[in-house]
């Protein structure tokens, strides 16, 4: 198993990072796909696959949708995301997930409360009642977007969107909001009750499996597309893009359910950067979110614009 650098570097946004995988990945695969028709043992197999046996029997299994071969190939990554996201996220059910609980890790709100404690003076609070009451100075006192972004963001996912118009008053919300649950916590209420005040925006970290069927053929296919919420669509791009690298003969062909739908029905699947760079065109007559043919092409390109790079 290998480990492979973390994604976006924005701490407002959503991030995500393949952390392990099977080396010889893309190899098992084919030659489990191989095993399927021929008399040969597994080993043998696998010890006389060429690469580029290998990179056809990928393709022959992304042409035909014979998915059950990539079910063998595990990817393990981590997501730091809103809790909005998250519910997302654990929809997938074909997937194994272990996440931050907020009964008993305050993790990324103090480190919001410390670095408001040193912007208003004051020093890093250890009571509740004293928490709230650094919170709401600082909702009082700061009046500067890029200050409020900053320290926000040490808990809560922003909204590109208000970044854009720089909304100071939604920063001071979130702000707001913590210092209430602090409040709660001052007055006794438990940890699995006062958290239902905080918004759905506050961070989770989720550590999550997913086979390669299930990335190939459901995740990166529905999170991928332009009519994907925002930020589950950056974290599906970024782990594609991360994906892409480790294993490429696999995630090459990975990208949203225009380009799932169209491969199935090409002699010779095309890969995601081909489709982009209009090496690929699209035969089908409408994706299944009903875009025609001819807004195929910039649907997916307004996908990857917004996404990261």
């Amino acid at each position: 198993m290998s480990g492979v650098a973390k994604g976006g570097s924005c701490k407002h946004l959503p991030q995500a990072r393949l952390i392990a995988w099977l080396d010889q990945a893309d190899s098992i695969v084919a030659s489990a796909a191989k095993l399927t028709i021929s008399p040969k043992d597994f080993t043998e197999i696998l010890e006389s696959l060429s690469s580029d046996k290998k990179d056809s029997w990928i393709r022959e299994l992304v042409s035909r949708g014979h998915g059950s071969p990539l079910e063998h190939s595990i990817y393990v990554f981590e997501v730091v995301c809103s809790r909005a996201c998250s519910h997302q996220l654990v929809r997938h059910r074909h997937a194994s997930y272990s996440q931050l609980s907020q009964r008993y890790s305050d993790k990324f709100l103090r480190k919001l409360v410390e670095k408001t404690s040193a912007l208003v003076n004051s020093l890093v609070p250890e009571g509740f009642a004293d928490t709230a009451r650094v919170l709401e100075e600082a909702e009082n006192s700061l009046k500067d977007f890029n200050t409020l972004l900053d320290v926000v963001s040490e808990a809560y996912v922003i909204p590109p969107a208000i970044v854009e118009i720089r909304d100071a008053w939604f920063l001071k919300q979130l702000l707001k909001a913590t210092a209430t649950y602090y409040r709660a916590l001052a007055s006794q209420v438990p940890y699995e009750d006062a958290r239902y005040l905080l918004p759905q925006a506050v961070k989770t970290r989720v550590l999550v499996s997913m086979n390669a069927r299930e990335l190939l053929e459901v995740f990166l296919p529905l999170r991928m597309c332009s009519r994907a919420q925002w930020e589950i669509r950056m974290v599906a791009w970024e782990l594609r893009n991360q994906l892409v690298k480790t294993h490429p003969a696999i995630f090459s062909y990975a990208g949203p359910r225009c380009v799932l739908l169209e491969n199935r029905v090409r002699s010779n699947p095309c890969s995601l950067n081909d489709y982009l760079e209009g090496r690929c065109s699209f035969t089908i007559q409408r994706c299944p979110e009903h875009v025609p043919n001819n807004k195929i092409p910039s649907c997916l390109r307004s996908a990857s614009i917004n996404s990261p790079s």
